[in-house]
């Protein structure tokens, strides 16, 4: 299971078999992305539980939670089988951020220790799943605490024989494009998350149960639970949407281009914000693109580089170094860590110069970039787009690296899909137009207009970009297209996630493509098919 807001989580250093958790009789939460407390107290009787052993459990929870199931695996008597387990059964039944409650352990007469603990599963668009379950953990034979593996510590009736499965109902509302074309999961499977999701605010939810299946024939051998929302009269006319079933299509396709890897796309008309296709992959499951929280790398530069402009801090024609490394706390480096001394701003930009953008980090305040993104191009303000949304995340650096980091999109910013294919209108058009799903969303943003200076400038470096920079992908495309290539570091070990931000005409698009190493090559193609497949402008 990989999440955006999974692409967070830090490398952790910890010598889990070896280290001591303090344990108490208290119960302990553990969710995906929480701050997990680090004393457990003791259990007050000398010869009750050691407490290195429900350390041992509380890790294998927490790593559970956060989707790193091969640490989990490792954690127990059989770790390659832990991690196939684990990783199956929240990916197939489509459970996001699962949170585990434990439970006071046990101290058994051979030594060994029992950590009840409480399971709650999140089914996307469905509700929740809860359960209890067990955690045996017992010396290995170095006399390591390790998680005793079998298949019911997932769950208690998970086995040999049986398995768990979700079957999912059809809503009852009907939906359609811009045009009144009909749309469906069935047709358009990526939009399953949004659609379920207007479809349970229209009166009309999801339904869907998960069945205990019989593993060789299929057949269903019990309900575990079932799911249901909404009233029993949805609307009886179909809820109309802003998409246009040509470009969500086309970007269902595009999205083939990504080589099985997660990755999320959304296009939206530059003039009024209006959602034209908001697609997945995998198809069922998080909708990244509305809800994800990634760092945009340096397609965020397109902020900060209307932030410099409007100050005047930099020209485009200005010499701006390009060293191939700049140490500000720590070291920061270009992909494949190229340098271009002597570039001018315009060059820099146009072959995405990480050490030149952090070097001017001192023409803007602290606070600089998290106020011009609010105020132009409304990242971090609440939006009302018809489902919801993750709008951004800017804020103020605690210190020199944070700013650094910053400046190329990285350190604590956040966004997604949707928020860059915004931040992509905004600086093409000159005003933020809060993006829409549904024709009626409420907008309650309040932004300022670009200079119109600042739009031409920001339009001519994405042109460059694409005629003599990192988005080469995109030339020859019919059109005068615009773009901004981004790397964004996940952790000290994945590979980095690829983005890329593009306009032409009255469209802007963002992809992104986890664990795609580069903007250009991985989120590239998806984009250059996309508007390979649908060269003209919406209606």
């Amino acid at each position: 299971m990989t999440h955006p807001h999974h692409a967070g989580f830090p490398a952790r250093r910890r010598g889990t078999k070896s280290r001591i958790a303090l344990a108490t009789g208290l119960v302990l939460a553990l969710a995906v992305g929480t701050a997990y407390a680090t004393e457990l107290g003791p259990f007050g009787d000398p010869d009750g539980p050691d407490p290195a052993a429900v350390g041992t459990a509380r890790d294998f929870l927490d790593d559970w939670a956060a989707g790193r199931t091969g640490q989990a695996g490792a954690l127990t008597s059989r770790p390659q089988e832990a991690d196939r387990i684990l990783l199956g059964f929240t990916e197939g039944l489509e459970i996001t951020k699962p949170t585990f409650t434990v439970d006071e352990p046990v101290l058994r007469e051979d030594g060994s220790v029992r950590v009840p603990f409480t399971a709650k599963m999140p089914i996307t668009d469905l509700g929740t799943w809860t359960y209890r379950s067990v955690l045996p953990v017992s010396r290995d034979s170095d006399g390591d605490w390790v998680v005793d593996w079998s298949i019911s510590v997932v769950h208690p009736k998970l086995s040999a024989t049986e398995k768990f499965r979700l079957q999912r109902g059809r809503t009852s509302v009907d939906f359609v494009d811009r045009a009144g074309k009909r749309l469906s999961a069935e047709t358009h499977p990526s939009l399953a998350p949004a659609l379920n999701e207007l479809a349970g605010q229209s009166g009309g939810g999801p339904r869907g149960e998960i069945q205990r299946v019989n593993r060789l024939t299929g057949a269903v051998t019990a309900t575990e639970v079932s799911f249901s929302s909404g009233s029993v009269n949805p609307p009886k006319e179909a809820v109309r949407t802003t998409l246009d079933a040509t470009w969500q299509t086309a970007a269902d396709k595009a999205l083939s281009h990504a080589g099985g890897k997660n990755a999320a796309l959304v296009a939206l008309r530059v003039d009024n914000g209006e959602v034209l296709a908001m697609a997945n992959s995998p198809a069922s499951g998080f909708n990244r693109a509305a809800s994800g929280t990634y760092a945009p790398g340096s397609t965020f530069k397109v902020v900060t580089t209307a932030a410099l402009l409007m100050k005047q801090a930099v020209r485009p024609d200005q010499v701006v170094n390009c060293p191939k490394s700049l140490t500000v706390g720590k070291p920061f480096q270009n992909v494949e860590k190229s340098e271009h001394p002597g570039a001018t701003f315009r060059d820099d930009f146009a072959e995405s110069c990480n050490t030149a953008f952090i070097g001017l980090r001192g023409e803007l305040s602290d606070a600089e970039l998290k106020e011009v993104a609010g105020t132009y191009f409304g990242v971090g303000q609440k939006w009302g787009i018809g489902i919801s949304s993750f709008d951004g995340s800017v804020p103020v650096p605690k210190d020199e690296t944070e700013k650094a980091a910053a400046m190329i999109g990285q350190g604590k910013v956040l966004a997604n899909p949707l928020v860059m294919a915004s931040v992509t209108a905004t600086a093409v058009s000159g005003t933020f137009h809060q993006p829409k799903l549904v024709p009626n969303a409420k907008d309650r943003t309040e932004t300022a207009d670009l200079p119109a200076g600042t739009v031409t400038q920001l339009r001519e470096l994405m042109r460059r970009t694409v005629t003599h920079g990192t988005a080469s992908v995109l030339g020859g495309l019919p059109g005068q297209v615009g773009a901004k290539t981004g790397t964004a570091e996940v952790n000290a070990t994945d590979p980095n996630n690829g983005w890329l931000v593009a306009y032409r005409g009255n469209v802007a698009v963002a992809c992104i493509v986890e664990q795609g190493i580069t903007g250009g090559g991985s989120a590239g193609p998806v984009i250059r098919d996309l508007f390979s497949t649908v060269p003209g402008d919406p209606t």
